[in-house]
């Protein structure tokens, strides 16, 4: 492949990534206040939508959000630390869990 190709490429596939993003607008989305909420917003939302947190709730319990926060770390290759998945984990079992009482504000 040719440079000018090369670059138009990477032209392509950012205009590409722009517009996606620029799609995926989360403003309406509310998750619950609570310790940890800002790490979760910054450490998942740099590779998903928040909305994941939302359709994965019912379903997990505090185990189920350990296995999740870890698989994305070491499967995905999420850059979160274990302090940061510790604080993750426990506000998403908190708040999210199968076990969590209903919280104003998107609470499960």
């Amino acid at each position: 492949m040719s440079r000018d190709s090369e670059l138009a490429a990477m032209f392509f596939a950012g205009a590409l990534l722009a517009a996606v993003t620029a799609h995926a607008d989360e403003s309406s989305l509310v998750l619950a206040a609570g310790d940890g909420l800002n790490k979760v917003k910054s450490s998942c939302a740099m590779c998903h939508s928040l909305d994941y947190i939302l359709m994965n709730s019912p379903f997990q319990n505090r185990a189920g959000w350990e296995k999740t926060v870890t698989k994305m770390i070491k499967v995905m290759g999420a850059p979160i630390t274990a302090e940061d998945s510790a604080i993750i984990v426990g506000y998403l079992a908190d708040h999210y869990g199968e076990d969590s009482l209903p919280v104003e504000g998107g609470g499960s």
